[in-house]
């Protein structure tokens, strides 16, 4: 049994949950502006609603790209070594959301404004496509096995405080005036971002190579070509693994992203409040994450998952009945239980996805089965629901019906896998 020392383990827990917080950091400042800002000033003026689906499609671009990234990143990661992809990772997403703080607007460039946004939203879900995936495995892969659900769910956690440090990021540039913040304010976000990057890197290049990446090396050598060796292999795993993946992105990215523009455009919540709400859904999800992965170590990684996947559908209509009513205090309450529930699928998501795939092919079977899944669901999941609502001239029950089948689905998915 491999075991790595003490001392690595350590620094690999602050390597991937840090580097992991910090480039989650500049993905969720994109999926918050595009919501509250970028639509405004990156696309013609006239039409508000032609301009937030604009918006939301410039923020599906990303998830789009992801795959792709899954896709490079993963056969690099499985044949040259987990260590060399995650700083790839990292100076990819932190240049692409350093330069979106840079860029001209409509009102100065014109058409190229919503072009240069959507190049660098590509180039970031380029790189964001292995991050997360790589993080949690890595750290799995370092972990005791009798303890690989608490530590592969700490990435995930540091995802999820990257999105929190965003979220209050974004907080403390609302609270400008709206000129100020709608000229200036908002790019100050973005370009902190490179000083987080350099930080990131600083850490991440002085971690280890996996310990079960190099005995499985030594003992099998590496995959010719990982997405072959498991498409003949393993390729009902492959499926499962997205199917399953499909449910934490629907019930990440609506509440997240959609029910903010719901919330300021269709309710008429204040924006301070509604980004509070953001800061109480991250940071109730960081907190249930670890957790989770300490119960799935205990009971199993199924049963976690797939019951806080049906948790999550059931709490669909009480999530949007308690926005609906307005109160400050109630919108804050299902912000926070819809954290909780993301949390506790994100927190034992990572341990199972990982024992899903061999050692050779394992970063590319877990990145893509998170980024296809997101591609599909995640990414598309506001603008589906911003349709989905127009549809039903304002209405949110489609929104609930669409949530709750897809966290259905991907709970069956979980509870029909083998272990």
């Amino acid at each position: 049994m491999i075991r790595a020392r003490p001392s690595m383990l350590t620094r690999v827990v602050l390597a991937t949950t840090i580097g992991t917080a910090l480039e989650w950091y500049g993905f969720i400042l994109f999926s918050t502006m595009s919501a509250l800002v970028l639509n405004r000033l990156f696309f013609p003026p006239g039409d508000p609603v032609a301009a937030t689906l604009a918006s939301f499609a410039t923020f599906a671009v990303g998830f789009l790209v992801r795959p792709l990234g899954a896709l490079v990143i993963g056969h690099y990661g499985d044949r040259l070594g987990r260590r060399k992809m995650l700083v790839i990772t990292l100076v990819t997403v932190g240049s692409a959301s350093t330069l979106m703080g840079a860029l001209p607007t409509y009102g100065t460039a014109g058409a190229w404004a919503p072009v240069l946004l959507v190049v660098l939203r590509a180039v970031q879900g380029f790189g964001a496509g292995a991050e997360y995936a790589g993080a949690s495995l890595t750290l799995a892969e370092f972990a005791p096995p009798e303890h690989r659900g608490r530590y592969s769910a700490i990435p995930p956690a540091g995802a999820a405080l990257g999105a929190l440090i965003s979220a209050g990021a974004v907080a403390a540039v609302s609270t400008l005036p709206a000129d100020d913040f709608l000229a200036w304010g908002w790019r100050i976000p973005f370009l902190a971002t490179v000083l987080v990057t350099a930080t990131g890197f600083y850490i991440r290049v002085s971690v280890a190579e996996s310990p079960m990446f190099e005995a499985a090396k030594r003992e099998q050598g590496v995959a010719r070509a990982p997405v072959v060796e498991l498409a003949r292999s393993a390729p009902r795993t492959l499926v499962a693994g997205v199917v399953s993946s499909v449910g934490p992105n629907v019930a990440a990215y609506i509440p997240v992203v959609f029910a903010l523009v719901y919330l300021t455009e269709q309710l008429g919540v204040s924006r301070t409040d509604t980004v509070v709400g953001a800061l109480v859904y991250f940071a109730c999800s960081a907190a249930a994450m670890p957790v989770a992965g300490a119960l799935a170590d205990a009971v199993g990684r199924r049963t976690v998952l797939a019951g806080a996947m049906v948790a999550s559908a059931v709490f669909a209509f009480p999530f949007f009945w308690l926005l609906g009513t307005r109160d400050v205090g109630y919108v804050w309450f299902a912000f926070g239980v819809s954290g909780l529930l993301l949390g506790a699928q994100l927190g034992a998501q990572a341990g199972f996805l990982a024992e899903l795939f061999p050692t050779r092919t394992r970063f590319s079977g877990v990145a893509l089965s998170r980024e296809l899944a997101a591609a599909v669901a995640g990414g598309t999941a506001p603008l589906v629901a911003a349709a989905l609502l127009e549809a039903a001239g304002g209405a949110p029950w489609p929104v609930v019906l669409y949530m709750s089948a897809l966290l259905l689905l991907s709970s069956v998915a979980v509870a029909l896998t083998r272990g």
